[in-house]
């Protein structure tokens, strides 16, 4: 490989080929500009940045608050997850239209200036107390809680794993793993309303309230079907009796003990021919409840399988008990979900040696896959709407374009690999349908 006068690289294999770099006239992150355009329509990183407080005294910012917010979760939606990688793309075409402002004729946030957003402007006074809200507030914007028939919240927990000796970081024996433990809570949509950073050797459930609180306040008095499920990690008193309160329905996934085996003990005969599955419900109290509640149970009996399959569910739902078990089954979305905020979102780089840094990290993923999530789930045309958001990423985030400015505008000349030019109209197509009417005098 070779160099010519001019800065062109040559490359052996075909001597007729010339590789010309032109950073600030191409870009690989083109698809950038529809999840733009929905953040538009919805006023979200707008919203967002007059909600943040701005420490900053002096008068020579460069960048608003809304610019770094933006510039925060438009990279990682675009897969760069750490704030060093801010030196090259502050120069991205596609990134500094997504960022607007003075990014737009002159350049992006720089590494430092990114690293002082993250790590001093937005830990600072009620900005963190605000980043946790700000997932919800959006899912709201997207969805108006007026328009909602019902409301199913999924909690879980995860781990991101760290290294070295952050604050905050502990060995889990669950996970196996030096971590911290976040807590995570999505509704129906796939929109994660809530996210808590917690440290590495907490239970599963710690802190459930202090995230569960805020999004059972925004909902209450509303006329709709809340119901609420969890893994065995959330089967407390506690739990049950705060949602109860709140008016949620709720199905959990109940510990076996021998009491509740007591109760299955006539499907646990081995039945004649296999498979077989059998549904029971019952009323059961354990000792630390202040009442005896409903219990489903399952039993499942395969072939090859000396023992059958047991779980317990305990609700106050009064569908059959089939139904109850099949909805229970169905959280196994919520782990999916978490699954794409670790790969597609890497929402696990929580790198800061402090924990609150960390915690606005987190925010900032959370709010990132939550925009992903949006265009997902209300512009894309049903023949991608199978799409995960890491299908997303590689197909429609990363269009690679050239841009060529005029006198007033500016060109992007966007590649046709995996999005053709029909269904990236499409996209903003069904964006503009969600533009609210202008309004008339």
């Amino acid at each position: 490989m070779g160099e010519d006068g001019n800065g062109a690289l040559r490359v052996d294999f075909d001597r007729s080929l010339r590789l010309e770099f032109h950073g600030v006239k191409v870009t690989s992150d083109a698809g950038l500009l529809a999840y733009r355009e929905l953040d538009e329509v919805f006023r979200l990183t707008e919203t967002a940045g007059r909600l943040l407080a701005d420490p900053r005294r002096g008068k020579n910012t460069q960048h608003t608050m809304t610019a770094l917010l933006r510039q925060a979760v438009y990279g990682r939606l675009a897969g760069y997850e750490d704030t060093n990688d801010a030196e090259r793309l502050r120069l991205d075409p596609a990134l500094r239209y997504v960022v607007g402002g003075r990014a737009k004729t002159h350049l992006a946030a720089s590494t430092s200036q990114m690293s002082r957003a993250e790590t001093a402007m937005l830990t600072a006074g009620a900005n963190p107390e605000v980043l946790r809200t700000l997932p919800g507030l959006w899912s709201e914007r997207v969805t108006p809680p007026a328009t909602m028939k019902a409301l199913v919240l999924d909690m879980d927990s995860s781990e991101s794993p760290t290294h070295g000796s952050q604050e905050g970081s502990a060995y889990n024996g669950h996970f196996g793993c030096t971590c911290y433990h976040p807590l995570f809570c999505f509704n129906q949509f796939g929109d994660l309303l809530s996210a808590r950073l917690r440290e590495g050797n907490v239970h599963s459930a710690h802190d459930w309230k202090e995230l569960l609180g805020p999004i059972a306040g925004r909902y209450r008095g509303l006329r709709l079907r809340k119901i609420f499920r969890a893994d065995a990690a959330f089967a407390k008193p506690e739990v049950y009796a705060y949602l109860e309160s709140e008016g949620f329905l709720y199905a959990i996934r109940l510990p076996a003990n021998e009491v509740l085996e007591r109760e299955i003990a006539h499907l646990l005969r081995r039945p004649v021919g296999r498979p077989k599955v059998f549904y029971h419900s019952f009323r059961y109290r354990a000792e630390s409840w202040d009442r005896a509640r409903r219990a489903v149970a399952k039993v499942e009996w395969h072939a090859g399988e000396l023992f059958p399959r047991v779980g317990f569910v305990v609700t106050n739902l009064r569908w059959r008990a089939k139904r109850v078990v099949k909805f229970y089954n169905k959280r196994g979305t919520a782990e999916g979900w978490i699954k794409e905020g670790k790969h597609a979102i890497r929402w696990t780089r929580l790198s800061c040696h402090e924990f609150q840094e960390n915690e606005v990290r987190l925010q900032l993923f959370a709010l990132a896959y939550n925009l992903g999530n949006f265009l997902r789930r209300v512009a894309l045309p049903g023949e991608v709407k199978h799409w995960s958001l890491t299908t997303l990423r590689e197909k429609l985030i990363k269009i690679g374009a050239k841009v060529v400015h005029h006198a007033r505008r500016a060109v992007f000349q966007m590649a046709e690999v995996a999005v053709p030019r029909r269904l990236f109209a499409a996209i903003l197509e069904r964006i503009g349908r969600l533009r609210p009417a202008p309004e008339t005098g």
